[in-house]
């Protein structure tokens, strides 16, 4: 599996570097990992802290108790049972696109009947269908007497309106599950070939005017056609919005994403307070919206709507890079 890798420095705690490859094998569930983009819900490793920087977003399994608690049910699975199968799929927001949070015992994720996960008490998983819509990745069946919440979509929107941040916490995990993914693939050089076409737009006109005026109408960003917004390894100090233009994101060469308006790029690294895992270029002449980190977080907890569509796109981008073309 480690054929043909190629390091990808990230900075590390200390100002010093590392390589991803590192990175991903000190990650403590690598070692239970033997295909990462198969599993359907992950849990974050505490990332790297710049001197300096603000704390990084991170997984805090009571608050995901008190958060599901306050909107779901527990209940209790006999060991053996099937809580979903790989390959499931229903209407988005549905009364089937259930998350769990585990609160007792542990469940296993098999894929064609071959393990490759065991989910233990207070972690979450089965999130990718809630946030995606995407058809279940893995079959989730009981390995011992269980007790758990489940909130389907509809609970779950509602409960973001009144807890804002626990979309901060689901996006750290979203985050770190990128990172490993995008370092596994650069050891095996198989990162995916993103398609021209830009990603799916997230933000309408009126949603772009909105998040302006709550910055205060900030004075967009020019960039020429070729020049580099931000490169792998640079500090995340901002993401942006454009608002005219297209932008080409990449990774040893290889195009991840073409952003255009009403998308975002750079918000992973204001997330998790980790250096840049990619480069972004402008592919045509364009006007860029900055945000940084306290503008970012304002925006999640006084628009849980705004942070609920940046949550998505990032499960979106998450999902686009463990496609079965990039297995």
């Amino acid at each position: 599996m480690l054929a043909g890798f190629m390091a990808l420095p990230i900075m590390a705690a200390n100002g010093g570097m590392q390589t991803a490859f590192a990175r991903f094998l000190d990650s403590r569930r690598y070692a239970r990992m033997t295909d990462m983009e198969s599993l359907d819900f992950t849990q974050p490793e505490p990332a790297p802290k710049r001197d300096g920087a603000a704390p990084a977003v991170t997984y805090d399994a009571s608050a995901a108790q008190a958060f599901f608690g306050a909107w779901g049910v527990a209940q209790s699975v006999p060991a053996g049972a099937i809580v979903f199968r790989e390959r499931e799929q229903r209407g988005l927001f549905s009364g089937d696109d259930r998350m769990y949070l585990l609160l007792e015992g542990s469940i296993a994720l098999t894929l064609e009947g071959k393990s490759i996960d065991t989910v233990n008490a207070g972690e979450i998983f089965g999130e990718m269908m809630t946030l995606t819509n995407a058809r279940r990745s893995a079959t989730a069946s009981a390995k011992s007497d269980c007790r758990m919440i489940a909130l389907d979509g509809g609970q779950f929107k509602k409960a973001i309106q009144g807890n804002p941040d626990f979309v901060l916490m689901l996006m750290s995990v979203m985050v770190n599950r990128f990172r490993l993914t995008l370092a596994r693939l650069t050891i095996k050089n198989a990162i995916p070939q993103a398609p021209q076409r830009e990603e799916r737009r997230v933000f309408d006109d009126a949603t772009l005017k909105k998040i302006a005026g709550l910055l205060d109408h900030p004075a967009p960003l020019r960039y020429g056609a070729t020049q580099t917004i931000l490169g792998a390894g640079d500090p995340g100090v901002f993401m942006y919005f454009p608002l005219r233009g297209r932008v080409t994101i990449l990774s040893q060469d290889r195009t991840l994403q073409h952003v255009g308006v009403g998308s975002v790029f750079g918000e992973m690294a204001l997330i998790d307070s980790a250096a840049r895992s990619a480069r972004a270029v402008a592919e045509t002449q364009c006007e860029l919206m900055a945000v940084n980190r306290a503008q970012f977080l304002q925006l999640v907890r006084s628009s849980p709507d705004i942070g609920l569509s940046l949550l998505r796109l990032v499960a979106q981008r998450l999902q686009t890079m463990t496609a079965p073309s990039s297995r």
